[in-house]
């Protein structure tokens, strides 16, 4: 059963000790209870710092260990105020506003932290688009002189694929950060979103040529007939300039994607609070992200992506890394 708080009242008194954060997590990590994640014996006593001491390799693990929260010295309390903070806005929160609701004393430490969450928005081994799906790309970022639309200078691609039940609805999506829009980078994008064999609508761009090789079905539309996509690529180029003002560098632009994406697949959920449940349990499955990795292009996108300019976006005096 989901257990999580509706309202900001409920969370104040669901979490209002370091006591009450950790049996959350350990609840949501260990549901049936403690696993040594090294040997995998069940058994274990806990010590006087709240840590699991294995009876069967002697290990001692603490509840954050090997997850996104591994290392943080801050309190869990704070940690559960970010995430609250976060899911609860409609339209999430940049760095300089999660730093002056929890009075964090470091712009830095703000940032790290979202971009440490936005890593947790992505589950290890979710689901593939199902069919039909369309597949389009948009360009994000500063308005430049010069060529417009595929091959644009100055931009960002992004691939974007969109379940299509029918009529005029949408299913769940996918966003990736693309190198460019050639088959060698369109390709391994529908692969990896889309289920095998799934039949994708795309429009006739020769970088979808050959997707029928690969087990789909293509069904070729005329560019404006993408309504799906073209509705996404605008709910996105909005949120992005309206949260971060359009201040999203291209090296970190996939963190973004993956919380628009994050978000846009809850769009539909009751309660905040489930997204702030979700987060959580995603966590808790997530490898740790140490700030140099941090720093660096996210993993989820296109090792190929370049580094390229989307003035006049600076994410939200981002730290000049």
């Amino acid at each position: 059963m989901e257990d999580y708080p509706r309202t900001l009242l409920e969370f104040n008194d669901r979490f209002a000790s370091e006591e009450a954060c950790r049996a959350y997590l350990e609840a949501l990590r260990w549901p049936t209870g403690f696993v040594c994640p090294l040997c995998e014996h069940p058994a274990a006593w806990r010590t006087e710092r709240h840590l699991y001491h294995c009876r069967g390799c002697g290990r001692q693990t603490s509840v954050t260990a090997g997850t996104i929260l591994h290392g943080s010295h801050l309190p869990l309390r704070l940690w559960f105020a970010a995430m609250w903070h976060l899911t609860s806005q409609k339209y999430g929160a940049n760095a300089l506003g999660l730093q002056r609701v929890l009075g964090l004393g470091s712009y830095h430490t703000a940032w790290a932290w979202l971009h440490k969450l936005r890593r947790a928005m992505v589950r290890p081994g979710r689901d593939r688009l199902r069919s039909p799906v369309q597949v389009d790309e948009t360009y994000v970022g500063g308005a430049k002189r010069g060529k417009t639309g595929r091959g644009a200078l100055g931009k960002a691609l992004v691939g974007v694929a969109v379940e299509w039940p029918g009529q005029e609805r949408l299913g769940r999506i996918r966003l990736w950060h693309l190198r460019d829009a050639s088959a060698a980078s369109l390709h391994p994008f529908v692969t990896a979103v889309a289920d095998p064999f799934a039949t994708i609508h795309t429009d006739d761009w020769s970088g979808y040529q050959g997707l029928e090789d690969k087990g789909f079905s293509r069904v070729i539309h005329p560019p404006e007939a993408l309504e799906q996509t073209h509705l996404v690529t605008s709910l996105l180029k909005r949120w992005l300039l309206g949260t971060y003002q359009g201040a999203v560098r291209p090296s970190h632009l996939a963190y973004y994607l993956d919380e628009f994406t994050f978000r846009f697949n809850r769009r539909h959920s009751a309660s905040r609070g489930k997204l702030f449940y979700r987060l959580i349990e995603q966590l808790v499955q997530v490898d740790p992200a140490p700030l140099p990795q941090l720093k660096g292009p996210s993993p989820f996108c296109d090792a190929r992506t370049p580094n390229v300019n989307l003035d006049p976006l600076d994410e939200d005096r981002d730290p000049p890394y």
